[in-house]
């Protein structure tokens, strides 16, 4: 491989191959710790020409290619095998903003820039790009999108994949597919921008993209609502979806553990209401209209949640410094969990309308065949995402960690059961590679792989991830 190596420097400089376990190290550690990779060589091309020069010789010395943006990604899928093959491709270096057109409302941005650099960017034209995530300052536009990120405003403005009008790509070939298109209508031919989007860089890199911009909201509200039960919290979307119509943008229901994880765990959090409930709903509206039109939207709200007995306490944020403190408690969730100890996630997604029905039953079933675990169960109702996460018992941690395997098969199967989805914004990655065969229809499974084999027939993208 020393010849191989050699290319590589020549291509993006000596200093940007990192071959010292010392360098490798934090590109080859799953941010989580849970799992450490063992890779060839961390290369950091700088420009989109640089990654075609990289693949063409990764292509011609048949060395796999693991693409990595920010490393935040919760399936294992930047994160290369045991094998020591596999380079690490890392775009963090691609972090310019190439354009910004404010009359098309689109903003070009290479795949290293990180979310929250995006957001600056459309925030400096006087725009808005809404795709929102807890690890925003940390993950890359190209990861987002080779996720199809979801996020807290998906049921306003839609996922990565809604988000996103062009992009530029290397394919497994080595050559650059310039597809920066500004346009929300074209329709020759195949939409190649939707093959890419979600495949986890097991099709091709991600250098760049032209994404959708929106103008600024003239007010936000922000409010924290108490409610006995998840068939309240869908009465209360109806209603809210109802009354205030497009300016709904956040819609996150928690239980009660999430909010007493957040206040045990993390310092200086504080509740926001006088006393304890069953669930929590933190609910934004965007108007475009006047700060004074959203807070009359919101009361207005509020007064016939109250008035139809859904809520039982609900606390409007007054200052934008309040409405962060109400996030930070929805953000922080994860965190929190982490800090308490080990516990299996499950990023998964059901009919908005089977939400209720999918707790409660699976609930029980876990205190059934688990008694005594705790679930700690948040996440995007507005569109049918939950984050349900299983904790072990405090007593019994070895004998529940080692039922990990029938755990996650009983919430998977009643995903399935509801007609829902075992990964809605996660993705795949090698984590849920074995599960996406077991939940997927036999004809789905041969078109992705025949797409597959179209696009990288030597297997070198990503090996080993969603297929």
């Amino acid at each position: 491989m020393d010849d191989f190596l050699s290319a590589c420097r020549l291509c993006v400089g000596h200093a940007n191959v990192l071959t010292a376990e010392q360098d490798k190290t934090p590109y080859e550690t799953e941010w989580r710790r849970r799992v450490q990779g063992k890779a060839l060589a961390v290369i950091r091309p700088g420009n989109t020409n640089e990654v075609a020069a990289i693949v063409a010789l990764c292509l011609a010395h048949r060395v796999p290619i693991v693409p990595q943006g920010g490393n935040t990604g919760l399936v294992i899928g930047s994160i290369p095998d045991q094998q020591g093959r596999a380079i690490i491709l890392s775009l963090r270096r691609m972090t310019q903003i190439r354009a910004v057109d404010a009359g098309n409302f689109t903003l070009v941005a290479e795949a290293g820039c990180t979310l929250a650099q995006v957001q600056q960017a459309a925030d400096a034209a006087g725009l808005l790009f809404p795709l929102s995530l807890a690890s925003e300052g940390s993950c890359t536009i190209g990861g987002n999108l080779a996720s199809n990120a979801g996020g807290t405003a998906v049921l306003r403005y839609g996922n990565a994949r809604e988000l996103c009008l062009g992009l530029e790509v290397v394919c497994a070939n080595g050559q650059i597919w310039h597809g920066l298109s500004g346009l929300r209508k074209d329709n020759t031919g195949y939409d190649l921008r939707q093959l890419y989007i979600g495949s986890e860089g097991t099709l091709g890199i991600i250098t760049a993209a032209v994404l959708k911009l929106y103008p600024k909201p003239a007010a936000q509200k922000t409010a924290w609502l108490a409610l006995e039960s998840p068939q309240q919290a869908l009465q209360i979307l109806r209603a809210a979806s109802q009354a205030l119509g497009a300016m709904l943008t956040t819609f996150e229901l928690m239980a009660d553990i999430c909010l007493q994880l957040v206040l045990q765990h993390i310092p200086g959090s504080t509740p926001p209401l006088a006393q304890p409930a069953p669930y929590y709903i933190l609910l934004e509206l965007s108007d475009q209209e006047s700060e004074q039109h959203a807070n009359v939207a919101m009361e207005q709200l509020l007064q016939h949640l109250f008035e139809a007995g859904l809520i039982s306490d609900a606390v409007i944020a007054v200052s934008l410094q309040q409405a962060r403190q109400l996030w930070s408690l929805r953000e922080n969730i994860s965190m929190a969990q982490a800090a308490k100890g080990k516990n299996l996630k499950h990023d998964i997604s059901v009919p908005i309308s089977a939400i209720p029905a999918f707790i409660t039953q699976t609930n029980a079933l876990l205190q059934q065949h688990f008694p005594a675990c705790q679930v700690v169960c948040f996440g995007h109702m507005g569109d049918g995402n939950l984050h349900y996460n299983v904790s072990p018992p405090s007593d019994n941690q070895d004998a529940f960690f080692a039922a990990e395997k029938q755990i996650t098969t009983l919430v998977h199967d009643q995903v399935q059961l509801f007609h829902g989805s075992i990964s809605a914004e996660h993705g795949i990655g090698a984590m849920k590679r074995a599960d996406l065969a077991k939940y997927t229809s036999p004809t789905d499974m041969l078109l992705m792989r025949t797409i597959k084999q179209a696009l990288d027939p030597l297997d070198i993208m990503n090996p080993g991830k969603i297929l």
